[in-house]
């Protein structure tokens, strides 16, 4: 008998709502990390002290935790795509300010602006993945969408800056701006909408909903989970750079090749880890990731004068633990929320990942000091602390991904 053919695993138009998230993750994520290699350029530009700087990055992701603790009790009630479109033309505007501004108060505001929208979009995003597909294809989704990460690590930043250079600071925003009224035009047009949960029955009163998605006990240990995944990255990132240069002996000219380098092997393993995940099983990826990750973390920071080569390998492996955290966590995430309740949790979920980073990133700041001869102290502190919130966000997952495994057996819409 002849065997049937193999089924395919994405339709075209899913591989389609794939491409198009990703790409929107792309100019969300370039948006809020081009900001920070400008730095060189708009303090002199502007005429501000680092501590301002300091408020124009932190202003984006208060602002986009607010928006999303604001919006949840609505985002069950509308076409996702409808959502979709309208946060991300309002980010389109906050960042087409960005590119207009010409004062520090006025850079200030649009930045707040562009949080407000852009910081809805990836949870909308995730709603939509969960919407369109099943569990046992998420976390190949999360694998691809997550990329994004690495590929405006890759490809943005070094484009933007080179704008940056060749122009002037305001180049990178009307970068971002051109890309997103394309890919706009093409969701408007393309992307169908995303009703389906509008037939459950969903509490009508905004508040009453985002109380019940904030207190409800299942829930709130998925933000608590979020809250440990969030502090972990936030803590150690602000000070990588300083660190491989002041401690490990990298020059600042050397710091673009670990860069690169981590970024196009981010971009290799993302659907690999993706679709391992899927199937393992998204607890086993995210264990062995924050394994590794805890390893590594506390070997890299105890180190003194490194090769490059060597620092190298340990950013990658380093890499690829924090992706295979990120990439199961997230798809093992869309699975907690009942159906009628995946917009507003999304929203609360990604609201408690930006404020806990910004928290992480002041008390890493407190721990970290910067000696007079230019070393950062206290660096391995931190690597414990980090490793820490690993463990507990590992206890935190492992009851998680009990309860969606409960929910499958049952038969649950996840």
């Amino acid at each position: 008998m002849n065997k049937s053919p193999k089924e395919k695993l994405f339709t075209s138009y899913q591989v389609f709502v794939i491409a198009i998230l990703s790409l929107l993750q792309f100019t969300i994520i370039l948006d809020f990390m081009v900001l920070s290699p400008l730095s060189a350029i708009l303090l002199p530009a502007l005429h501000i002290k680092t501590s301002q700087f300091g408020l124009v990055v932190s202003a984006y992701a208060f602002s986009a935790g607010a928006s999303g603790l604001l919006t949840a009790g609505f985002a069950d009630k509308y076409d996702r795509k409808k959502l979709l479109m309208f946060f991300y033309t309002g980010f389109i505007a906050g960042t087409a300010l960005c590119a207009m501004a010409t004062t520090y108060e006025f850079l200030l505001v649009a930045r707040i602006i562009t949080g407000i929208f852009g910081g809805v979009i990836g949870s909308v995003s995730f709603a939509i993945i969960t919407d369109l597909f099943p569990m046992k294809t998420r976390g190949r989704v999360m694998g691809f969408v997550q990329m994004s990460f690495a590929a405006s690590q890759v490809l943005g930043l070094p484009i933007g800056l080179m704008l940056a250079n060749k122009f002037d600071w305001h180049a990178p925003f009307w970068m971002i701006v051109g890309a997103g009224i394309v890919l706009g035009i093409v969701m408007a047009v393309r992307l169908k909408p995303v009703d389906e949960h509008l037939k459950l029955h969903v509490d009508r009163n905004a508040f009453h909903h985002l109380w019940a998605t904030t207190t409800r006990s299942d829930y709130a240990k998925a933000y608590l989970a979020t809250t440990l995944l969030a502090t972990g990255g936030f803590m150690m990132m602000p000070f990588g750079a300083a660190f491989s240069t002041n401690n490990l002996g990298i020059g600042l000219d050397k710091l673009p090749y670990i860069y690169l380098i981590t970024g196009i092997c981010s971009i290799l393993f993302g659907p690999f880890i993706g679709k391992l995940s899927d199937k393992i099983g998204k607890f086993k990826v995210f264990a062995i990731g924050s394994l590794l990750s805890m390893a590594v973390i506390i070997f890299y920071s105890h180190l003194g004068i490194t090769p490059l080569w060597e620092v190298i390998v340990l950013t990658v492996l380093m890499f690829v633990g924090i992706s295979s955290r990120m990439i199961s966590s997230s798809a093992l995430l869309t699975a907690v929320p009942d159906a009628k309740d995946r917009g507003a949790f999304m929203s609360v979920n990604a609201s408690t990942q930006q404020i806990s980073g910004g928290v992480a990133s002041i008390i890493a700041g407190l721990i970290v000091v910067q000696s007079t001869s230019g070393r950062l102290e206290h660096y391995d502190t931190l690597a414990f602390v980090v490793t820490g919130t690993m463990v507990v966000a590992m206890l935190m997952m492992y009851y998680l991904n009990r309860r969606v495994q409960q929910k499958l057996h049952t038969q649950e819409p996840v």
